[in-house]
């Protein structure tokens, strides 16, 4: 049981070492769209 136990610890922290520190697509495409954003209004004024 505490094998089991500490497998399961284990594997919980891997994965959510890897899935928090992963940027995805979505936050890569939402800073694209803010340097653009900024960029318009620079031109704008």
């Amino acid at each position: 049981m505490k094998k089991l136990a500490k497998i399961f610890l284990i594997v919980f922290t891997l994965s959510t070492v890897f899935t928090s520190c992963r940027e995805t697509t979505g936050d890569k495409v939402e800073d694209a769209v803010e340097d653009v954003a900024d960029d318009v209004e620079d031109v704008v004024d």
